[in-house]
């Protein structure tokens, strides 16, 4: 990297921080969705989005500034297990989520 560019890199978030976020994604998107979610199946779901986010921790920090990507990107590689974890529609899912991440 080049000097200058090396003042405007943004570090890694912490784990704590990617939790937090992670949470207040699924908190949206269960607002959205409009239906009860038991909250045995919000901290499963929970746990599975935040660990496929550290498995692609490199990938999602270059792209923080699109959230369509990421969007998009939620919809391949989390969607489905959310919806069968909580059993609901996987398409009402991936649009209450866009709605609720801004993507």
């Amino acid at each position: 990297m080049k000097p200058s560019t090396q003042k405007h890199a943004s570090a890694l978030p912490s784990a704590r921080k990617i939790k937090r976020a992670c949470e207040n994604e699924l908190y949206r998107t269960v607002k959205r969705l409009g239906v009860y979610i038991p909250k045995e199946k919000l901290d499963i779901a929970e746990k599975l989005y935040v660990q496929k986010v550290f498995l692609n921790l490199m990938w999602i920090h270059e792209n923080a500034s699109n959230r369509r990507l990421l969007s998009d990107w939620w919809d391949e590689n989390v969607s489905a297990e959310i919806a069968e974890l909580w059993d609901v529609n996987r398409e009402k899912l991936c649009a209450a989520f866009r709605d609720a991440f801004g993507g």
